[in-house]
């Protein structure tokens, strides 16, 4: 098999591995960067090694040493994308298998893409600063020298220098605390993380942060003012756990801690081991968007323990992870849900490849990455294209029984290890080997290469949908006279995954008459609503209608809060709402310095604003 290129990576893994890092942060809150070192446990896969590229962004290196020995080093061209190689020559050649150390010393920049710095205004409490890091996909290269690429995975120890006042935790085991020994007014915070893993689930946040206890494996952190709401609201988790573990096999990374973030993190949640952060906009307070865990959760084993070996193999992770997230869902509600849930998954991929363009080939389900920003690149197409090719699949090979067997299979089979979809697809025709026939007919290349929507669409069970498609009906049939036949009862029965599915049926229709938005609100108090789901697609039906009372809230939820999933739509609907263009921008451009440094490019780019100046210094 041909050696993998990594396309959105420089480091040199295929002549050698990092098998560990040992890492020291001194967090600056003052400067806005992180000034440390990186201990890196080097192998070498080929002789005669004599030199090797980690990938760095915006990193200011002071010395390299190898085994304590003064190392030459160079940084190459930056890449606008992909950051600037830092290779380093070995003061002796290596032979394979040996192993040295390689320590860096280095800082990171006040703009590293990877860190938010909020002020103590951006938090809940108000009093204390805030850091927290999204590495995910090509990120953690601004934040230390690495092997930045899935391809590669290994262990890791942390030692992390903070304020007293603050806490430090990571995507690792809690090993301790002490005094800085250098400065009485800080804590150094230990951590280990046992279990191999690629660089993009390194994480960090430091803030005022407090815990709560809520099951035998499983912390929630937050704020204060926010650890009481996320511990009812995801009181569930130990329960979904064992769940995970019943379908999957045994969960191997010891910890299952939550951490509910500031408004301003940029996704619902993101699986960095033992620590998932959380969006703030989960805590609805009626414990209904608990997906978004089972999602977290899945990613345990597909994602975490089997991992996509570069970028364009995404759906690898998310594809197998929708799959166990919405097999959770059955088990722990019923199929019936599953079926729903599967639904509304295959209109968010509609509204994906409607927002691409249905050749564009980013909605390839294995896209080509080369001089991509995976950024860019992000959508819903590795999610719900990848779950509807493995959900036709166990409709095609014997129902779900059989079908998870399979990817509980292929778990083990690839566990700790990064896989490629060719590997995967060859699992696959060994794992069913006497159903090859069947496999055979599968239009691989329609799915997995070619743009826009599926080559075939499954059938989902409609049970819990037929009440969302006969309301939403009524509603765009319904003449003047008929409005004051809708009442309350309508939504009484229905559970807030209903009523996010009635409101993203109306997002497939022609914008309905004003007069039906008004007696809508009047009937059923939507704007009242807190679950974020339904008021991030309420407001975009408004929005639609052109309905102006609207605005305000769309601004208000757009700006408040940067969830992208909320955030980008609800600035690309005002900003073709024309009369309120300017404000859009006008709003963005006042907003930007306060968002994630991803969301206000990305955002940027929506709207057609200049997105080279600064972001969030």
């Amino acid at each position: 098999m041909a050696a993998v290129v990594d396309p959105c990576s420089f480091s040199s893994f295929s002549s050698c591995v990092t098998r560990h890092l040992n890492l020291y942060f001194h967090v600056d809150f003052d400067s806005h960067i992180l000034r440390g070192d990186v201990a890196l446990t080097v192998e070498a896969l080929e002789d005669k090694l004599p030199s090797m590229i980690l990938d760095t962004k915006d990193l200011k290196i002071s010395k390299v040493t190898v085994n304590d020995q003064d190392a030459k080093f160079s940084l190459g061209t930056k890449h606008n994308i992909k950051g600037t190689p830092l290779e380093i020559t070995f003061p002796f050649e290596l032979s394979r298998g040996q192993q040295v150390i390689i320590k860096i010393s280095y800082e990171t920049s006040p703009k590293a893409f990877a860190l938010q710095w909020l002020t103590p205004q951006q938090t809940a409490g108000k009093k204390h600063p805030y850091l927290f890091s999204q590495c995910q996909a090509t990120h953690c290269r601004t934040m230390l020298p690495c092997q930045d690429t899935p391809s590669i995975k290994h262990t890791y120890y942390a030692k992390v220098s903070v304020p007293k006042e603050l806490v430090a935790v990571m995507s690792a085991i809690r090993d301790g605390q002490e005094e800085d020994p250098h400065d009485n007014n800080r804590m150094i915070y230990r951590f280990r993380q046992p279990v191999v893993m690629p660089s993009y689930l390194i994480a960090i946040v430091v803030g005022a942060l407090e815990s709560r206890n809520i099951g035998p494996r499983t912390n929630i952190w937050s704020e204060k003012e926010l650890v009481d709401l996320g511990a009812f609201e995801f009181s569930e988790t130990e329960t979904m756990l064992k769940t995970a573990e019943h379908l999957a096999g045994p969960y191997v990374w010891g910890q299952y801690d939550l951490l509910v973030l500031p408004p301003s993190f940029p996704y619902g949640g993101m699986e960095n081991p033992c620590l998932t952060f959380v969006t703030p906009t989960l805590l609805a307070g009626d414990r209904s968007l608990s997906n978004v865990i089972a999602h977290e959760i899945s990613h345990s084993w597909t994602g975490n323990l089997v991992t996509n070996k570069t970028w364009e193999h995404f759906w690898l992770n998310e594809g197998h992870t929708v799959y166990l997230e919405r097999m959770i869902a059955a088990q722990m509600v019923n199929e019936h849900f599953r079926q729903f849930k599967a639904m509304g998954g295959w209109k968010e991929l509609q509204e994906s490849i409607h927002t691409f363009g249905d050749k564009n080939p980013l909605t390839n389900l294995v896209p080509n990455l080369h001089e991509v920003d995976t950024d860019e690149a992000f959508s819903s197409v590795p999610y719900e294209k990848g779950f509807a090719l493995l959900y036709h699949l166990e409709e095609q090979l014997g129902g779900p029984e059989i079908f998870m067997g399979f990817v509980r299979s292929y778990i083990q089979m690839f566990a700790y290890k990064s896989v490629t979809s060719e590997e995967w697809k060859a699992y696959l025709y060994t794992y069913f080997k006497d159903k090859v026939d069947i496999l055979n007919k599968v239009d691989w290349n329609g799915w997995m290469h070619t743009p826009g929507m599926p080559p075939v669409k499954p059938q989902y069970d409609t049970t819990l949908a037929d009440a969302c498609i006969d309301l939403c009906q009524r509603w765009i049939k319904a003449k003047e006279s008929d409005l004051c036949s809708f009442s309350p009862a309508d939504m009484e029965k229905m559970s807030s995954h209903q009523k996010i599915e009635f409101l993203a049926l109306l997002l497939q229709e022609n914008p309905i008459p004003l007069s039906h938005l008004k007696r809508m609100q009047e009937v059923y108090d939507l704007n009242a609503v807190k679950n974020s789901e339904i008021r991030f697609r309420w407001l975009r039906v408004c929005i639609r209608a052109k309905w102006e009372d609207a605005v305000p809230l769309a601004f208000q939820m757009a700006t408040e809060q940067g969830r992208m999933k909320f955030t980008r739509p609800l600035f690309r609907e005002l900003y073709n709402f024309e009369k309120y263009r300017e404000q859009t921008t006008n709003t963005f451009i006042k907003c930007r310095a306060s968002m994630h440094p991803v969301t206000a490019m990305l955002v940027a780019k929506d709207l057609k604003v200049n997105s080279t100046a600064s972001t969030h210094l």
